[in-house]
C-alpha cells in the first residue's frame, strides 16, 4: 500500500465534509434573497472563493473555483496515477475556461498543475486559431471552428476519455454524452457534425445519434448511456436528464467512498460527491438570483 494513496484518500474523506449537503442546499434555497445566500455561503464550505457582494455570475463561478481548488489540493497528495485522472477529471474547468474565450467574459479557473492544454488555447486569437490549437492537443479536431461546435466537441472528447480511463465514470460519462446529443438534436435542431458523429459512437453506438426522435435515440442506447434518457419523451424534458445524472454520480460517488481501502476509487468519490454538491449549489444560487424562494427547492 503507497504512502501516498493513505494520504490521499485521507485528505479526499475530510475534505468530503466540506459541503453543504442536501439539507444545506435546502437551507440555502430558503435565504431571504440571493444577497443574504452569498453572504452565508462566503462563511461556509464555499468560503474560500464566495464573497459578499457578488453578482450572481461571479457568485456561480465562485462556488466552482472552490471545487477546482479541492481538485488541486487532492492532486497534491495523491501518487502521479491519481494526480492523472485528476487532471483529466479537471478538464471540465479547461472547457469552462475556452467557453469564457469564446464569449469574451473576463472570469477564468487557475488550473494550475491539472491544465491539460490552456497555456495553448488562451493565446488563440480568433475561433480558427483555436480549433486548430484544439487539433493538435489532447482534445483533438471538435470538427468546426463555430462557437457550438467547439463546446459541443470539447464536451464529447472529455466524455469519450474520461469513459475510456476510469470504469466507475462510464456511466456518467455516456449519460451526459448522450444528454448533450439529445440537446442538439432534438432541443437545438442541429446535426452533428461528422467529427462530433464519429467521436460519440463509442459511448453511444453508431445508430443512436442518429436515431430521428428522442425515444428513438434512448431505444438505440447502449445500457450504459440510456439511463441518462429514459422517460423523457419530449425534448422540454431534457433538463430532468441533468438532474438525474447529478443524482447518480452522487450516489455513486458515495459508493465509491465506503470501505476502508485506500486507493484511487475513494479520491474519485470525494470529487464526484463534491462536484454534486457545487451543482447543487449552483442551482439553488441561479434560482435565487431569479427572485425563486423554494422552500422545497431539490437542485
Amino acid at each position: 500500500m503507497s504512502g501516498a494513496w493513505v494520504a490521499g484518500t485521507t485528505r479526499a474523506r475530510a475534505l468530503v465534509r466540506r459541503r453543504l449537503g442536501e439539507a444545506g442546499v435546502r437551507q440555502l434555497a430558503r435565504a431571504g434573497s440571493f444577497e443574504a445566500a452569498v453572504v452565508a455561503l462566503s462563511t461556509g464550505p464555499y468560503g474560500h472563493d464566495v464573497r459578499p457582494g457578488m453578482n450572481p455570475a461571479r457568485a456561480q463561478q465562485a462556488v466552482a473555483a472552490t471545487l477546482m481548488w479541492h481538485s488541486r489540493v487532492l492532486a497534491g497528495w495523491v501518487p502521479r496515477q491519481g494526480a492523472d485522472v485528476l487532471r483529466l477529471l479537471a478538464r471540465w474547468f479547461e472547457i469552462a475556461n475556452v467557453d469564457a474565450l469564446l464569449h469574451g467574459a473576463d472570469e477564468r479557473f487557475e488550473l494550475g498543475s491539472l491544465a491539460t492544454s490552456w497555456s495553448r488555447l488562451s493565446q488563440a486569437g480568433t475561433p480558427q486559431a483555436l480549433r486548430a490549437a484544439l487539433a493538435s492537443s489532447a482534445w483533438g479536431d471538435p470538427g468546426g471552428d463555430g462557437p457550438r461546435e467547439i463546446q459541443l466537441g470539447m464536451r464529447l472528447s472529455w466524455a469519450a476519455r474520461v469513459a475510456e480511463a476510469l470504469d466507475p465514470a462510464l456511466p456518467w460519462a455516456a449519460g451526459a454524452a448522450a444528454l448533450l446529443v439529445a440537446r442538439e438534436r432534438f432541443l437545438e435542431r442541429r446535426e452533428l457534425n461528422p467529427r462530433a458523429s464519429d467521436r460519440v459512437t463509442t459511448l453511444l453506438g453508431a445508430k443512436a445519434p442518429h436515431a430521428p426522435s428522442l425515444p428513438d435515440m434512448t431505444a438505440r442506447l447502449p445500457v450504459a448511456a440510456s439511463w441518462a434518457l429514459e422517460g423523457l419523451d419530449e425534448p422540454e424534458h431534457l433538463w430532468r436528464g441533468e438532474v438525474r445524472c447529478w443524482r447518480r454520480i452522487d450516489r455513486d460517488g458515495h459508493a465509491l467512498l465506503a470501505g476502508s481501502a485506500f486507493r484511487l476509487e475513494p479520491v474519485v468519490g470525494a470529487l464526484a460527491v463534491l462536484a454534486a454538491d457545487a451543482w447543487r449549489t449552483r442551482a439553488a444560487l441561479a434560482r435565487l438570483a431569479r427572485g425563486v424562494r423554494d422552500d422545497d427547492a431539490q437542485a
